[in-house]
């Protein structure tokens, strides 16, 4: 076998000094690569080795991983800058403000303490000879006299006090409805109970429907695939899952929903009217995920958000009128040809196959041509 090797330099360097004849008997020079190291020529015409060579264990390598490519600086700083744009963009209520049960007692505690408040008040004014006459007949006389001394008005202040607060804070629960509590703008809990029940008359009362409600909501601006103005009316069913922040993180939870059905509209495309019940379907879904995920940080769930009504906004409602006939008419043409040239088919078929006709080209072609004819007409004077 002939090897052939090109750009080969043959210059051997001079060399002067003790290693001059060690440098002379060296072979030829090497071979240079941009990308590779200098080889000897000599190693590229070894003689097989006599005897095999000896196994050499290895040790397992370990190859670290490549580092990813850096982003530039710039890159990466839009990109955090996007990200804190859409950060500060989603809506946040302070995380202090979740719904918790208050703390009531049953209203038979509360009618207990009314009582006992009120019965001391009346044997405190006995006690003090202040009953009115009528009064005085019918408990007796009373045990001293003098008037409202110090110790009896203590004891009537708090017999007082105790009848107020304990009829003051009955309360009757409701099914569908929550008390949301408050003491001096601090929020203290929510109640959901029925029946009578105790409140701390010192708080404040905010009353909160928690049953599943709806509205529909007047047209609002939309616009399709195509970017045609709409007109769409919803049906939202909705109901508050948290009344804390339902409450105290928004002014009015209900107003906040409107705006984001109006703002959801406006990002997502609305099937044209007309349109297939799949696209319709899609097109819940889409206002659904996004109007939940709007006003879910506000404690208000969203089930639905169904168009009702889809139609086009009265600045091209004419033109996509005329547009949609068209269509239609076309669609209609095109299948009244199809029919046409179906039962002309056909016919001239059956025609040939049971040899009732033996015609040429030309005739073949005439025979269409009036069959064709035949059918149009049978078919517009049908249609009218």
């Amino acid at each position: 076998m002939t090897t052939t090797t090109s750009h080969i330099p043959e210059h051997v360097p001079e060399s002067e000094g003790p290693d001059a004849g060690v440098a002379a008997t060296r072979p030829a020079r090497l071979i240079h690569a941009e990308s590779t190291t200098e080889i000897p020529v000599h190693l590229l015409f070894r003689a097989e080795p006599s005897e095999p060579p000896a196994e050499v264990k290895l040790r397992p390598a370990v190859v670290g991983h490549r580092p990813p490519p850096q982003k530039p600086e710039t890159e990466d700083r839009d990109t955090r800058d996007i990200g804190v744009r859409a950060r500060a963009s989603a809506p946040r209520v302070a995380p202090e403000i979740v719904e918790r049960p208050a703390r009531v007692l049953p209203g038979v505690a509360g009618v207990l303490a009314g009582v006992c408040g009120a019965a001391g008040c009346a044997v405190t004014a006995w006690w003090a000879g202040v009953l009115p006459p009528f009064a005085a007949e019918a408990f007796g006389p009373s045990a001293g006299a003098g008037g409202l001394g110090p110790a009896r008005w203590a004891a009537f202040a708090g017999a007082g006090a105790l009848g107020l607060f304990g009829f003051g804070g009955l309360a009757r629960g409701r099914t569908g409805r929550a008390w949301v509590l408050e003491l001096f703008g601090r929020y203290r809990g929510t109640v959901r109970g029925t029946g009578l029940l105790w409140v701390n008359p010192l708080l404040l009362r905010r009353r909160v429907d928690v049953r599943l409600r709806h509205w529909r909501g007047e047209p609002f601006p939309a616009a399709d695939r195509g970017g045609v103005a709409l007109r769409v009316s919803v049906l939202v069913v909705w109901r508050v899952r948290d009344t804390a922040r339902a409450t105290l993180g928004v002014e009015d939870h209900e107003g906040y929903l409107r705006a984001c059905v109006e703002a959801a509209l406006l990002r997502v495309p609305v099937a044209a009217p007309g349109a297939g019940r799949g696209a319709v379907q899609a097109t819940q879904d889409a206002l659904t995920r996004l109007v939940a995920a709007d006003v879910a940080p506000v404690g208000v769930e969203v089930c639905a958000v169904r168009p009702l009504r889809v139609e086009y906004a009265p600045e091209v409602a004419a033109a996509m009128h005329r547009r949609r006939i068209a269509a239609l008419d076309a669609r209609h043409r095109a299948s009244v040809v199809g029919s046409v040239v179906d039962s002309v088919e056909d016919t001239v078929t059956r025609l040939t196959m049971r040899g009732l006709l033996d015609l040429d080209d030309d005739e073949r072609q005439v025979l269409v041509k009036d069959l064709t004819v035949a059918f149009c007409a049978g078919r517009g004077e049908a249609g009218a």
